[in-house]
């Protein structure tokens, strides 16, 4: 058996190419997400904007939201 080190110099030369390039795609990958990614996406929102469900708050005299969703269901209207 003919066992040549050329060949495997140049294989390990490739796959630590290839695993050194692979680190580099992922971090630069990671950096676009992060930049591209909302800072805080749930928020309070600010200004005249309000926040669309919050189960916790009595809305008028049915009870809490999620009551009134029981309710819808149960009714079917």
């Amino acid at each position: 058996m003919i066992f040549s080190f050329r060949k495997l110099k140049d294989q390990m030369k490739f796959m630590v190419v290839f695993v050194v390039f692979t680190y580099a795609l992922y971090h630069l990958l990671v950096m676009v997400t992060h930049w591209i990614e909302p800072t805080h996406r749930y928020r309070q929102p600010a200004g005249k904007a309000v926040k669309v469900f919050q189960d916790h708050v009595m809305i008028t005299d049915q009870g809490p939201m999620g009551e009134r969703l029981k309710l819808f269901y149960w009714l079917g209207e």
